[in-house]
């Protein structure tokens, strides 16, 4: 009788392995919002789209005149393929958001006070901003990671917020003391 617990990966880091087949997941790097035994949740971290987050506060809150020059700077993520219509703010900001769930030092905001804040240069220092997330039913991660799609690691904030989008998924690997590069295409068992 197996009588350990599963293991849940909340807060942790999914590499896609190098032979990942689904085109939505090849070559990414997912932070884990949530992991229990119902599913799964996570935003596709390196993958930026092409819009800027002043692009998005426009189409949301027109009325904004000025924005600060920083948000058309700012990356706004392809987070997955699931609801790309609807946005999340990851963040490390502590005041209360509207629509906000804790998940140990970070929080993920999808309402809509944290953009307009951000608009008047009054957001969080910290912040990844996308666009669609990534979903798996009961079980479907955990049989994933048993067939080695992913390797999984702990989250690191200076990777997540201070490393460039095309420098993330090596330096996740790099925790691990892996390089991708490394790595066969070809999946399979020992």
């Amino acid at each position: 009788m197996n009588t350990t617990s599963p293991s849940y990966l909340k807060h942790h880091f999914l590499l896609a392995m190098p032979h990942m087949a689904d085109e939505n997941f090849a070559h990414t790097l997912i932070y884990l919002c949530e992991h229990n035994a119902d599913g799964a949740m996570g935003l596709i971290i390196n993958q930026p789209s092409e819009l800027n987050l002043a692009e998005v506060i426009s189409q949301l809150a027109p009325e904004q005149q000025s924005l600060p020059a920083a948000l058309y700077e700012q990356s706004v993520f392809a987070g997955g393929p699931v609801e790309t219509e609807r946005g999340f703010v990851l963040h490390d900001d502590p005041r209360p958001w509207d629509a906000t769930a804790e998940l140990g030092e970070l929080r993920l905001t999808t309402s809509r006070d944290i953009l307009l804040a951000m608009a008047d240069g009054d957001g969080p220092d910290h912040t990844l901003i996308a666009l669609g997330y990534a979903g798996w039913d009961a079980g479907q991660l955990d049989q994933e990671l048993i067939d080695n799609v992913w390797l999984s690691c702990p989250a690191d904030q200076h990777i997540l917020f201070d490393l460039a989008p095309t420098q993330r998924l090596q330096a996740a690997a790099r925790s691990l003391g892996i390089d991708l590069g490394q790595l066969s295409s070809q999946a399979g068992h020992a």
